[in-house]
């Protein structure tokens, strides 16, 4: 006990018992038993307190990391809707540019048609050309 050998003890008791006489040395005793019960008690709750604030410490630094790498997730998951949807976007402007064309085509089609509606000037251009400019100069 506190490093204190048996008649290190035995001096203090006699002491004691000296100073302070028979009758208020039970007493004594008792409150000083009462004393380090108390001190006891109080130096358990402080470490006991010290304790819980350390893994409420450790709670919350283990809380920030977990929002953190929760944080990044949600990132990488917007990145990769991002690029979903982009892929997406590309495959649809895809078919839109494909009916462009077509629709070009079309028009370019509906101009020919529209400038010589017979087909006449292509018969013409084609097979006929040498004759025409024949029929010109012998008119």
């Amino acid at each position: 006990m506190f490093g204190m050998g048996f008649s290190e003890i035995m001096i203090i008791a006699v002491i004691a018992v000296l100073f302070l006489g028979p009758d208020k040395l039970p007493s004594t005793m008792v409150e000083i038993a009462k004393f380090f019960k108390s001190f006891k008690s109080s130096i358990n709750d402080a470490k006991s307190s010290f304790e819980q604030e350390i893994k409420m410490q450790e709670l919350k630094d283990e809380t920030l990391e977990y929002k953190k790498k929760l944080d990044e997730a949600a990132t990488s998951v917007r990145k990769t809707v991002t690029f979903d949807e982009l892929n997406e976007i590309k495959r649809s402007t895809t078919g839109v540019t494909d009916t462009f064309k077509d629709i070009k085509e079309s028009m370019n089609k509906v101009n020919e048609i529209k400038n010589d509606p017979l087909g006449v000037k292509k018969t013409i251009m084609g097979d006929s050309l040498p004759k025409e400019t024949e029929k010109s100069e012998n008119v």
